[in-house]
């Protein structure tokens, strides 16, 4: 028999890929050789957790679609170590589909192929996805639990990079004999130089009544680089232009300054990938820990910057201003509507201008603070204001005027003229839509089975098998072309279309605020808004975005 092998690798694991891979896959060939068996290809996924599922692996999800293809060049699929291939439940979800197409898995600790009429080969299997679930928790709970000892009770210094103001000291050989052979060292925290007393005066400021946004622009005036533009190494992803209102509170959030270490600040939730669809398994979310759960060391174990009499006022301060990191903030509702919600656009610096209301005037303001501006060497206002009402009447004259019975034809020509091309299909799209035909057709065929009467727990585990395979077509499908129509629209599309536009814009200007904008937004339209010459420009795109809507008092 021909045979493919699967094996596994994480990150976490303590060995090189090429090791993993070697003695996993001497235990396969131990299995099938003295049967006359031959491995002929291999899958290996290498940096995956076992907690992903078969189908979100690469190499495993390639071995998935290899079983569907009868010109496939095996005959079975050994496993080399089943605790790295199936994880809970995993080996039910996966096994229906090896016996749907006629391949079978061997596993050494069967000592052959796993018969699926037996019900001590399914129990063994099970046994090792539970004991590989347990092993992953175990290894979780005791590193979380050794880094929490750590900090608290030794102060230690657990990886990552330094805050601002502080940069790493050498404190010796690692205190674990086997990694300090290896040369490895321990590290701590001290005062930068350089940075240190910027740290120091930041706080001075805030305890003297200076805002963040004071703050910010001080540093920036006088030529202070801003943490990021200080480390750029390390923070490629962002400008480093000037500083923000942002860094300044992070850095009188931040604890480790009065010189004790902290750690937990942060938390990795598992989340469900689709909650329709339980087989897909967990995403990671990284989130923020309430600052009664961080673990803070018990003595001061580096250099402090300020005393924590000093952090706990600026926490009050903070606090008092409903800004503190980690603060629960529920969701802000405007109270009045904008026609322009989200479509108008400072014209010098391209940020979105926002909503604000006046003694009962809605406006839209773009507030750009000097040193920012200075930083990124253009010409800014403070302030950019655009008053709401004194711009709609003309953009309604002018939509009404672009879809009139005298322009209508030539708005039509416009719109043919500028649609986008058509995207060529590539072979990953063919891939995917032939992928999604195969899949109809089978559900097809399991939902008839059903009818039928067949085992609805084997064919449950089938249809979930495809519905994932079908969601991952749909997924790349979708992403093939993004933001392009899938075909253009005939003359004869838009002439209807802009007739529909032409009957709603008669009775836009009565239209109520929230009706306004939701036609705006389907329009497309997008807001210029060039202060220095007072003048608004707009532009509509309404062939990709128009979706048939009713306003209040006209269809």
């Amino acid at each position: 028999m021909d045979f493919a092998f699967y094996g596994r690798v994480s990150t976490e694991d303590n060995q090189d890929p090429e090791s993993s891979r070697g003695w996993q896959l001497t235990r396969a060939r131990a299995l099938v050789e003295p049967r006359g068996g031959q491995i002929v290809t291999e899958f290996f996924d290498i940096g995956q957790t076992r907690a992903l599922p078969w189908q979100r692996r690469p190499d495993a999800s390639r071995l998935l679609a290899a079983l569907r293809n009868r010109d496939r060049g095996f005959d079975a699929v050994v496993i080399g170590e089943p605790h790295r291939a199936f994880y809970g439940n995993q080996f039910g979800l996966t096994a229906p589909l090896f016996q749907h197409y006629g391949v079978a898995l061997w596993v050494p600790e069967i000592g052959g192929p796993i018969d699926p009429e037996n019900e001590a080969h399914e129990l063994v299997m099970s046994v090792f996805g539970g004991m590989s679930k347990g092993e992953r928790s175990r290894v979780k709970v005791r590193v979380r639990t050794a880094m929490a000892a750590q900090t608290e009770l030794e102060g230690r210094f657990l990886g990552g990079r330094p805050p601002y103001g502080y940069t790493l000291a050498d404190l010796g050989p690692h205190p674990n004999p086997a990694k300090a052979a290896e040369g490895r060292r321990l590290h701590g925290l001290t005062p930068d130089p350089a940075t240190a007393p910027v740290v120091q005066r930041i706080f001075t400021e805030f305890l003297t009544g200076n805002g963040l946004y004071v703050i910010a622009e001080g540093l920036t005036r006088d030529g202070i680089a801003c943490p990021s533009a200080y480390d750029r190494a390390r923070n490629r992803h962002r400008s480093g232009i000037a500083w923000s209102k942002s860094a300044v509170r992070v850095i009188l959030t931040n604890p480790r300054y009065t010189g004790r270490q902290v750690w937990n600040k942060q938390r990795t939730d598992e989340i469900l990938l689709d909650v329709d669809d339980v087989a897909l398994g967990h995403t990671n979310v990284m989130r923020w820990n309430s600052p009664d759960s961080w673990i803070r060391s018990r003595e001061l174990v580096h250099e402090p910057l300020i005393d924590e009499d000093t952090f706990d006022h600026a926490q009050q301060i903070l606090t008092r201003r409903g800004t503190r990191l980690g603060s629960p903030r529920g969701p802000r509702r405007s109270r009045h509507p904008y026609v322009f919600k989200g479509a108008v656009y400072d014209a010098v610096c391209g940020r979105k201008m926002q909503g604000q209301h006046s003694h009962g005037v809605a406006y839209y303001r773009c507030r750009f603070p000097q040193e920012y501006a200075l930083a990124n060497r253009i010409e800014h206002p403070r302030n950019v204001i655009l008053r709401e009402d004194l711009l709609v009447p003309h953009l309604d004259g002018w939509l009404a005027g672009l879809f009139s019975p005298n322009h209508r034809q030539d708005t039509i020509d416009q719109l043919t003229a500028a649609q986008d091309e058509p995207d060529q299909p590539d072979s990953a799209a063919t891939t995917a839509a032939a992928v999604l035909r195969d899949c109809d057709a089978k559900l097809a065929r399991y939902r008839a089975a059903l009818d039928a009467g067949a085992d609805p727990a084997v064919v449950t585990g089938w249809i979930s098998q495809v519905q994932a395979e079908r969601k991952a077509a749909e997924a790349l499908l979708s992403g093939t072309s993004p933001g392009k129509s899938s075909r253009r629209m005939t003359a004869e599309e838009i002439a209807t279309l802009v007739g529909q536009l032409g009957d709603i814009l008669a009775v836009l200007a009565q239209a109520d605020p929230a009706d306004k904008a939701e036609v705006y937004r389907q329009l497309g339209l997008r807001l210029n808004w060039h202060h220095e010459t007072q003048t608004a420009h707009a532009e509509i795109d309404p062939l990709r975005r128009w979706e048939k809507v009713c306003v209040r008092g006209g269809t």
